[in-house]
């Protein structure tokens, strides 16, 4: 994926996320939730500073709902660490910078 944040649909969720070359963190949002505005701003910035550890992507579930059923994101913001192609961790709710980098330790190195 390119750097930036990628925006996903049901027609290309499974391509991006399958071949991608490293861990992909994929945010289930929408329009209306106010925390998942809250963290798009972070989420943004972490973009342009992982790019090449971690790919950022963001799926809007008023329009994939069948992706956030096939997760069971059941509340938003649902963030989703997919690795080789399979969700690796979930983190649920707006978290702050240094939260979210603490919680991709694993992945970043």
């Amino acid at each position: 994926m390119a750097e930036g944040i990628t925006h996903l649909t049901t027609d290309t969720f499974d391509e991006e996320i399958g071949r991608a070359a490293g861990p992909v963190l994929v945010d289930f949002w929408a329009e209306w939730c106010g925390p998942c505005k809250m963290i798009a701003p972070v989420l943004e910035e972490l973009a342009g500073e992982l790019d090449g550890q971690v790919a950022i992507a963001k799926v809007n579930v008023d329009d994939a709902p069948d992706i956030a059923r096939r997760f069971e994101v059941m509340s938003i913001p649902t963030l989703i660490v997919f690795n080789e192609g399979a969700p690796a961790k979930r983190m649920v709710g707006a978290k702050g910078k240094a939260a979210l980098l603490d919680d991709l330790g694993e992945f970043i190195g």
